[in-house]
C-alpha cells in the first residue's frame, strides 16, 4: 500500500479507467484484523527450515495457504454482517470491500490448487470442484428455501437446485432432490429411477484408492456411453443453456471438465479455460481484470497473475503474501528485478511501507522488513524515523525496536528528540533519562546544570529516584558526575555520616568539576561540617578558604564577607585546638 497508486478500478468492465487515490484499507477496523492475523502467519512461514526436503514442506505450505484463506473469509463474513447493520453509504463501502475479498480468496484458492498443492490429473478435477462449490454457494441458500417449503417438489426454485447440484458434481444431493419429485409423480417414477441409477453410477476418482488413473478413465467412458441425459453427456449447448445457474465461465469450465474430461492434466487446463471463456462470454464483451487473472493462473503464468493483481487490487496485501508463499515453494526463483531485488522482496517492501503510515500497524511492518535481506534494513531505518513519537510509551516501543537491531544512529536521534521535548516541558528527570540513553554528553551536561539551578532556586532536588540511581551513567559527563556525587553528599549528611560527607565534599571541590556559579553553595554546605567533632576543621578550612578569592564578583558581597568571617573564626579555633596538648 503506497500513499497514492495508479490502478484499474477493481473488476470494472472498462480496461481504460484508472484512478489515483490514497489507500484507505488500513483504516478499516475490520480489515486491520486481516493485517494483524496474516502477520502471525507470515512470521510462522519464515521459520520453516530451508534444508527440509520439498515433500516434507509441501503439507506445511498447503496448511499455511489455507490459514491465509481462513483469515480472508473471516474478515469477509464480518464485513457482510456489519454491512447489514449500517446506513446505505456505509453499506456500499463495505460491499466494495467484500467484493474485493471475494475475488482475493477466489484467486488465492485457485493458486493454491494449481501452484502450491500442484494436484495431478484425476485429483485436479476434485480440487477444482471444491473450488467452484466454495465460491458458488448460493445453491445452498436456494436448497434451504426449497426444503423448508410445504411442497419442495413444487417450489419454483426446485429444478434450479437440482440442476445446480448436477452442474457442481454434487450428485448425491441431486438424487435426494429427484426422489421428492418421483414421490410426487408415481407415473414418471421409472424415468426418475433411471436418472437416479445414472447419477449413482457416475465414477469419481479416488486419489487414495488402488484404482489407477487409466482404470478410472476406462470406467468413466463405459458410464458415459450409457447416458441419455444431455447434461451428463457433457453437451456444450445444453450446458450453456444454463448460464444463469453457472453464472461464470470458470464454473462452466469445471462442469465441462467434470462431464467431458475428468482426467484433464494440468498442462491442458489453459486450452479448456480459454475455450470456455470464449464460449461463455458474449462476442461483444471484454474480459474483466478478474477473468484475465484467472486465465493467467490456468496458463500457469505465476508472474502474470501477480502483475495483474498488483494493478487490479486496491492494496499490496494479497500480492505480497501470496508471492512470499510461492517463493518459499521455490516457484519464483528465476524472477529477479532489474534494480537488484527479487519480486518477493519488492512486494513485501511496498506492503510494509504502507503499514508504516498507520498509527498502530507500523509495528507489524518491522517483521516484514526484517525478512527482506537485500533492502529491508535500509527501508526500516528510513521508515522508523518517520514514526511520530506522540507519547513516551510509543517512543519506548520505537527505541526498543532500534536497540534490538543495533540501529545506533536512530537510537540517538529518538532519544535526542524526546530529551528536547521533555526539556521544553520542564520535565528534567525525563530529559536526563533520554539524554543518558542517547549517550549525549553535551545534552546531559546542559540538563545537569538545569538541575543545579533548580536546586539553588528551591533548595531541593526533583526526580530523586533518577539521580539516586544513576550508577555508572553519571560518568557520561563531568557535570552529571558532579550532580550525582553532590546528591550523594546530601544523603550522607542526612544520615549524619558527617566524616564521609566532608570527604566527598572536599573531593568535589578539589576535582574542579563544579560550575563556578555553584562554588558559594558548596562553601555554604561546608560550614555546618566545621562544627562536627569527627571532621578535621583545619584540613577543611585550608582547602575551602582559597576558592573564596575566586568567587564571581557579581555575588552578594555581604554573603562573601559573612562567609569570610565564619571561616576566620573557625580557622582560629582550629589552630588553638590543634596546638593544645591535653593533660
Amino acid at each position: 500500500m503506497t500513499e497514492a497508486r495508479k490502478r484499474h478500478r477493481p473488476w470494472s468492465g472498462c480496461a481504460f479507467i484508472h484512478e489515483v487515490r490514497k489507500d484507505e484499507d488500513i483504516y478499516s477496523p475490520i480489515l486491520r484484523k486481516l493485517f494483524n492475523e496474516s502477520h502471525h502467519i507470515f512470521v510462522g512461514l519464515q521459520t520453516i527450515r530451508e534444508d527440509l526436503p520439498s515433500k516434507n514442506k509441501k503439507p506445511q505450505f498447503v496448511s499455511i495457504s489455507k490459514n491465509y484463506r481462513s483469515v480472508i473469509r473471516a474478515c469477509m463474513e464480518e464485513l457482510q454482517q456489519v454491512a447489514g447493520e449500517n446506513f446505505r453509504s456505509i453499506i456500499l463501502m463495505f460491499c466494495f470491500s467484500v467484493s474485493i475479498l471475494l475475488a482475493i480468496e477466489l484467486i488465492w484458492n485457485l493458486c493454491e490448487v494449481l501452484f502450491i498443492d500442484a494436484a495431478p490429473a484425476g485429483s485436479l478435477l476434485l480440487h477444482l470442484l471444491d473450488w467452484v462449490r466454495l465460491h458458488k454457494a448460493d445453491v445452498d441458500e436456494k436448497a434451504r428455501d426449497v426444503l423448508q417449503s410445504e411442497s419442495p417438489a413444487e417450489h419454483h426454485d426446485y429444478w434450479d437446485v437440482v440442476m445446480s447440484y448436477v452442474l457442481q458434481g454434487r450428485l448425491d444431493e441431486a438424487r435426494q432432490m429427484l426422489m421428492k419429485q418421483a414421490n410426487l409423480q408415481p407415473a414418471a417414477r421409472n424415468i426418475y429411477k433411471l436418472m437416479d441409477t445414472l447419477l449413482s453410477k457416475m465414477p469419481f476418482y479416488n486419489p487414495g484408492g488402488n484404482q489407477t488413473l487409466t482404470e478410472f478413465d476406462v470406467k468413466w467412458r463405459h458410464w458415459h456411453e450409457e447416458i441419455i441425459c444431455k447434461i451428463l453427456v457433457g453437451d456444450e449447448d445444453t450446458l450453456l443453456a444454463h448460464k444463469d445457474l453457472l453464472s461464470t465461465w470458470y464454473h462452466f469450465l469445471v462442469t465441462r471438465l467434470l462431464f467431458c474430461h475428468p482426467t484433464v492434466k494440468p498442462t491442458e487446463l489453459h486450452y479448456y479455460a480459454q475455450s470456455c471463456l470464449t464460449m461463455f462470454l458474449d462476442s461483444r464483451s471484454v474480459p474483466e481484470p478478474l477473468d484475465s487473472i484467472l486465465l493467467a493462473a490456468f496458463e500457469f503464468d505465476i508472474h502474470q497473475v501477480i502483475k495483474d493483481c498488483s494493478i487490479a487490487l486496491n492494496n499490496w496485501w494479497f500480492v505480497a503474501h501470496l508471492t512470499d508463499l510461492l517463493d518459499h515453494c521455490k516457484l519464483l526463483q528465476s524472477h529477479n528485478l532489474h534494480f537488484g531485488s527479487n519480486l518477493r522482496e519488492f512486494l513485501l517492501l511496498e506492503y510494509a511501507s504502507g503499514l508504516f503510515t498507520h498509527h498502530s500497524l507500523w509495528q507489524l511492518a518491522v517483521d516484514y522488513f526484517d525478512n527482506c535481506p537485500e533492502f529491508g534494513r535500509v527501508y526500516l531505518e528510513l521508515q522508523i524515523e518517520r514514526v511520530p513519537l506522540d507519547t513516551e510509551r510509543k517512543a519506548l516501543k520505537v527505541l526498543r525496536i532500534c536497540e534490538q537491531r543495533q540501529m545506533s544512529e536512530q537510537v540517538r536521534s529518538i532519544c535526542k528528540v524526546m530529551a528536547m521535548r521533555a526539556l521544553r516541558n520542564n520535565r528534567l528527570g525525563s530529559a536526563l533519562s533520554w539524554s543518558i540513553r542517547a549517550k549525549d554528553a553535551a545534552f546531559a551536561t546542559l540538563i545537569s546544570e538545569r538541575f543545579l539551578q533548580d536546586y539553588c532556586a528551591r533548595g531541593t532536588f526533583s526526580d530523586l529516584d533518577l539521580i539516586d540511581n544513576l550508577g555508572p551513567a553519571m560518568l557520561l559527563s563531568d557535570r552529571l558526575t558532579f550532580l550525582g556525587k553532590y546528591r550523594e553528599f546530601h544523603k550522607l549528611y542526612g544520615e549524619k555520616r558527617f566524616g564521609e560527607a566532608a570527604k566527598l565534599l572536599l573531593s568535589l571541590m578539589t576535582a574542579k568539576i563544579a560550575p563556578r556559579s555553584f562554588w558559594m553553595t558548596l562553601l555554604t554546605d561546608a560550614l555546618p561540617l566545621l562544627e562536627q567533632k569527627e571532621v578535621g576543621r583545619y584540613n577543611v578550612l585550608r582547602i575551602v578558604f582559597h576558592p573564596i578569592n575566586n568567587i564571581d564578583e557579581d555575588l552578594e558581597l555581604t554573603k562573601v564577607e559573612l562567609l569570610r568571617l565564619a571561616l576566620a573564626r573557625n580557622l582560629a579555633m582550629a589552630i588553638v585546638k590543634e596546638g593544645t596538648v591535653e593533660t
